[in-house]
C-alpha cells in the first residue's frame, strides 16, 4: 500500500489561518514546526501565562466557537520573524508574534462570535497546541475526502480538516487500518497513533468563514462515524516535500 503526499499545511496560530509549504524538516517526537505554536486564549480562559503547558481546545478561541475564523490565511516571513494574516472581511495584518500578540487579538476580535467568550490573550506553550497532548502531526487521505464529496454530492475543501499532510493514492479510509502501524513519508518514520473525531468547525467554508456543509452529520449518517484523518507521531527526523511517497514500513 502506497500513496503520494499531496500538500504540506502549517497553521502558526491555533484556529487562525493556514499556510502551504512545499518541504520541511521534521524532528523525532516533535510537532510540523511552527504547526500551533501560538493560540488566543478567550476570555474565561484558564491559561496560565506564568506556566506555560499544554491545554486542551476549550481554552482556546476556536473555529468550533467562532467560525469566521475558518476563512484567515497566513504567511510566515521566517526571516524577518513576522506573520501576515488575511481574510475576506479585514484588512491584512502584519505583526510581529513575540511582541504584538495584542494587535492580532484586536484584529480578529470582529470576526470573532459575540455570543460566545471572545479573544482575549495570544499565548504560547512549551508544547505545540495540537488538540492532542502529545506532539501530534495530523494526516488527510484524499480518497476518504472525495468518499464525503461523493455523499455530499459536490465538492468542498479539504482545508476544512485544517490538517498538516494530504495524501493521494490510498484507498477511501485506507487509513482507519494503519493504527498501530508504521508509515515512511519522504526521510521521516511515523506511527500512526490514532483516528482524528471531528468538531463542528469543519462546517465552515474556509474560503468564506460561513457554515455551509453539515459535515459530522453527513459522516454519522454515511459511514456511522464522525471521524477523519489520523494523528501521526514522529519516530525518525528528515525531510519530507510534496510528491514524497507514501508506504507501509
Amino acid at each position: 500500500m502506497s500513496g503520494t503526499l499531496a500538500h504540506i499545511w502549517r497553521h502558526p496560530i491555533k484556529s487562525h489561518g493556514r499556510e502551504e509549504l512545499a518541504e520541511i524538516t521534521l524532528t523525532e517526537g516533535k510537532c510540523l514546526p511552527m504547526d500551533r505554536r501560538w493560540a488566543v486564549a478567550h476570555e474565561q480562559s484558564c491559561f496560565d501565562d506564568a506556566s506555560p503547558r499544554w491545554q486542551p481546545c476549550r481554552e482556546f478561541s476556536t473555529g468550533a466557537k467562532s467560525p469566521r475564523l475558518q476563512a484567515i490565511t497566513i504567511y510566515v516571513d521566517q526571516r524577518l520573524g513576522r506573520y501576515t494574516v488575511s481574510h475576506p472581511d479585514r484588512v491584512d495584518l502584519t505583526f510581529d508574534p513575540e511582541t504584538e500578540g495584542s494587535l492580532f487579538v484586536q484584529w480578529v476580535m470582529p470576526i470573532s462570535n459575540g455570543a460566545r467568550t471572545l479573544p482575549a490573550r495570544f499565548v504560547r506553550a512549551a508544547q505545540a497546541m495540537t488538540d492532542t497532548d502529545y506532539a501530534s502531526i495530523s494526516m488527510i487521505n484524499m480518497a476518504s475526502h472525495r468518499a464525503l464529496e461523493a455523499t455530499l454530492g459536490h465538492a468542498i475543501s479539504p482545508n476544512r480538516w485544517r490538517s498538516n499532510l494530504l495524501v493521494e493514492g490510498l484507498g477511501a479510509w485506507a487509513e482507519n487500518d494503519m493504527i498501530d502501524r508504521r508509515i515512511r513519508i519522504g526521510e521521516v518514520v511515523f506511527e500512526v497513533i490514532e483516528r482524528i473525531r471531528r468538531c463542528m468547525a469543519t462546517a465552515a467554508n474556509p474560503e468564506t468563514g460561513e457554515r455551509d456543509v453539515d459535515t459530522l452529520g453527513t459522516l454519522k449518517q454515511g459511514f456511522g462515524h464522525q471521524d477523519m484523518g489520523v494523528y501521526l507521531l514522529a519516530t525518525k527526523s528528515g525531510h519530507i516535500r510534496q510528491d514524497d511517497k507514501v508506504e507501509l514500513i
